[in-house]
């Protein structure tokens, strides 16, 4: 294939689609070029090997010559010309690329997840300690990993409780993952705790919509406008069974690769990070699991 051929390829749409492929080959075929022999060396010495060697004369073993051969420093510069400017006029052509890989990198840490989830399904839709909040035997189970200092845990949360309220048969299971700062784990603390109260949902409401910072200070003072016995709550805070919990929670995101919040199971379908319609994603996951059943739940 001529250079100028080369040309042609890759400015048409296909080869467009091609290029990186095509960059990959050229820079194998630079660096094989270097030690690959000439054909017309390669010929000379089969036909020096297979000559019959003079009366009386013992032939000396034969050493295959060495060229430089592949392509010569101006052919390799015209390579690099070449796709140098083709990706400064098609500049798009590496954002097709980067989507394709960030696309397949998805799908393949989806496929991981998936794997994961029914590998942990007991831990997941059937845990002992995690707060339960809507219908503790709906069809459906929701699962969210959260963080109170999380802004767009914040943001999907009047999505998530329009989900609860609105459909009587979804159980939602809140994972406290506190990964953002102390802060984060001090309220985190304090909510289970208020849980073995009874004020779980309430409490969870009033820091999801509370501004600025959570921490032990700002959690404590919403527990105790909602009523809550602060002198058994303090003693909760600190018991081994919270502790438990919120590293029970930071193991399994580990084993479902989870880093980052909000975090959405519904039954064995995933919704990573809070979209904008978080709600149409959850309600139409809702009617596939009912629909379809969920194979790991």
């Amino acid at each position: 294939m001529t250079l100028a051929t080369i040309v042609d390829a890759l400015s048409s749409k296909k080869g467009g689609a091609l290029l990186a492929p095509a960059i990959l080959l050229v820079g194998t075929a630079l660096a094989i070029g270097q030690n690959q022999m000439p054909p017309a060396s390669a010929e000379a010495a089969r036909t020096e090997s297979t000559a019959a060697p003079a009366p009386g004369i013992q032939p000396a073993p034969q050493k295959v010559a060495s060229g430089e051969g592949g392509l010569s420093a101006a052919q390799r510069k015209e390579v690099e010309s070449i796709i140098k400017d083709y990706l400064i006029n098609n500049p798009e052509v590496m954002m097709e690329v980067q989507s394709a890989l960030e696309a397949k990198m998805d799908k393949i840490q989806s496929e991981r997840t998936a794997l994961a989830v029914k590998q942990n399904a007991t831990e997941i839709f059937r845990p002992a300690a995690s707060p339960v909040v809507g219908n503790p035997k709906g069809d459906v189970t929701v699962i969210e990993f959260f963080d109170y200092n999380c802004p767009y845990c914040k943001k999907a949360f009047h999505e998530v409780a329009e989900l609860v309220e609105k459909d009587k048969q979804v159980k939602l299971i809140l994972k406290e993952f506190p990964i953002l700062s102390k802060g984060s784990e001090e309220a985190s603390k304090v909510a289970l705790a208020i849980k073995l109260q009874g004020k779980y949902w309430e409490f969870h409401r009033a820091l999801q919509e509370a501004q600025g910072q959570s921490n032990e200070a700002s959690a404590l003072r919403v527990a105790e406008k909602l009523g809550a016995d602060m002198t058994k709550l303090r003693k909760d805070m600190a018991s081994p069974e919270v502790k438990k919990e919120i590293d029970q929670t930071r193991a399994l995101a580990a084993k479902l690769g989870i880093q980052g919040t909000p975090h959405f199971l519904v039954g064995d379908h995933i919704i990573p990070g809070a979209p904008e319609n978080l709600l149409e994603q959850m309600q139409k996951l809702v009617m596939d699991v009912r629909k379809e059943g969920c194979k790991v739940c």
